[in-house]
């Protein structure tokens, strides 16, 4: 393993390049096409809602294809994994551009998921790999940076691409990017090391787990336009889906060699960092969501524009990581990590005092705003939940963390759309009920809109539904920040020290 642990890339800024390329390819994609949805589900023929499939089909693939990472890397090593991982993301691409109907875009989003899997732990665990143990902070930084700019990147890109040329072209510009990344980083890490070993693999748990989280997702997909438990099969779903995770559960902690080491979570510091990781990242999901969702539907903007307003979120985050990676460990990370949730808490609280009067420069400014709280949130929190992990479980615990945050932001997704639509429907029922003919005010407005008429009425429906959807942005919003006030108070409670450890001389507990 010493050998291994020494070996450096004839270019660390190319094989940064190139390994940093195939997770921004990965994550853009996991955004680049909520721009476009409209469009795609025009094209191919069906409705929106079937339409949100292509966001979420990729992510749930993506996240049970996670945990078979590590147990790829141990038969084929490393950087093999992560060139093949390459090539068949840049083909899966490459077929959803040319799908001609929504079936097959799907089908083919899930082949893109699943092969994207291995891409993040792989980029991850080889980035600390050829950099020297001091720089690791700036490597991880680094990838945080690449991480936050890509779903930021993705709107804007979605939105262009889809308005100038047509939607296929948002995965064929894959192609070219994983092309590139692979010629780089096999030119740079060919003669690094294998350590390749046969172990046996955990199919329960793989079936389980994918058998557990499908159907929870299909019905999270599913729950609103099948009014949930009052359908037969949204409760079956849900009967598969809890015994099926009961028997997941169950067969990893028992098991010699789990698809997923549960047994992590012993580790307080992880537990703890999970948590707050999973959980931060799923708000995070939800505001970039709802947000230019919120702008098309409700405030008349146009895809390029909600993606524009949205954008400002990654301005510090890129200016900041490099300080981050650089400084971060001359500070308690409990306080960084506070500080971020802090942030983004109080620009949620910002949000929910919007009306339909605010203007494009007040909500592009809340965004930036935020960038403080992304840009001091990914790495301290990272950092956390490897701090106890001994030195043969880094790779596990990363891919077992980013499991967990895919899936919080694959949940978060459905859950979000849910909670907003809801609450829309409660305000606008309980606005409708204090309108009456008889009320001086509702009288005037009718007036106003040239007397009490068809097309008046339908106007007064049409300013109710705008503030209905006006107050549960706010709901949500308050919701949002008091749930990240919640998470400084956990934060603390993971110990120090947070120092990465390095080789195998893990301390004992």
């Amino acid at each position: 393993m010493s050998n291994n642990a020494s070996f450096t890339p004839p270019s660390l800024l190319l094989s940064t390049i190139g390994l940093s390329l195939a997770t921004f390819m990965q994550v853009l994609d996991t955004t680049i096409a909520n721009v476009a949805l409209p469009t795609i589900s025009g094209n191919l023929g069906v409705s929106s809602e079937q339409g949100t499939w292509v966001i979420t089909s990729f992510a749930v693939s993506n996240a049970i294809a996670l945990p078979l990472t590590g147990w790829l890397s141990r038969r084929f090593g490393e950087v093999k994994l992560f060139l093949w991982a390459t090539m068949l993301f840049v083909l899966a691409s490459f077929l959803c551009g040319i799908s001609t109907s929504m079936p097959e875009l799907i089908g083919f989003r899930v082949l893109q998921g699943l092969v994207a899997g291995p891409l993040y732990p792989m980029t991850q665990t080889l980035l600390i790999a050829v950099y020297p143990p001091a720089k690791r902070g700036m490597a991880l930084a680094l990838l945080a940076m690449v991480t936050v700019v890509a779903p930021i990147a993705g709107p804007i890109l979605g939105g262009w691409i889809t308005d100038s040329y047509s939607w296929p072209w948002i995965f064929f510009i894959n192609v070219p990017i994983g092309i590139f990344a692979v010629m780089v980083v096999r030119s740079q890490l060919a003669k690094r090391p294998v350590v390749t070993s046969r172990q046996p693999m955990d199919y329960v748990g793989l079936i389980t787990l994918i058998i557990g989280v499908g159907a929870l997702q299909v019905i999270l997909d599913k729950g609103n336009d099948l009014d949930w438990f009052e359908s037969n099969f949204i409760i079956i779903g849900a009967a598969i889906s809890v015994v099926a995770l009961a028997v997941f559960v169950i067969w990893e902690m028992t098991d010699r060699h789990p698809v997923v080491n549960l047994r992590l979570f012993a580790h307080r510091n992880f537990r703890i960092g999970t948590l707050v990781l999973v959980l931060g990242y799923a708000g995070f999901f939800g505001i970039n969501l709802i947000l230019p969702q919120w702008l098309q539907t409700q405030m008349g903007y146009t895809a390029t524009w909600a993606g524009l307003a949205v954008a400002p979120i990654g301005i510090l985050p890129v200016l900041l990581s490099p300080f981050v990676g650089k400084y971060a460990h001359k500070f308690d990370l409990r306080l960084l990590a506070g500080i971020a949730f802090l942030a983004i808490g109080l620009s949620c609280f910002m949000r929910a005092e919007f009306t339909n009067e605010v203007d494009f420069q007040h909500i592009a400014l809340v965004q930036l705003f935020m960038g403080i709280g992304v840009a001091l949130f990914f790495m301290p929190t990272l950092s956390i939940l490897m701090s106890d992990l001994p030195p043969s479980q880094i790779a596990d615990g990363a891919g077992l963390a980013t499991f967990l945050r895919t899936l919080g932001g694959s949940f978060a997704a459905s859950l979000t759309t849910w909670i907003w639509i809801r609450r829309a429907d409660q305000h606008h029922a309980y606005m409708s009920e204090s309108i009456s003919t008889f009320e001086p005010a509702t009288r005037e407005t009718l007036n106003q809109l040239g007397g009490a008429s068809q097309s008046a009425y339908a106007q007064m429906d049409q300013i109710l539904t705008s503030q209905a959807y006006m107050l549960s942005t706010v709901d949500y919003f308050t919701l949002l920040g008091w749930g990240f006030m919640g998470l400084i108070l956990i934060v603390w409670l993971a110990k120090p020290p947070f120092a990465a450890k390095a080789g195998p001389a893990a301390s004992g507990h």
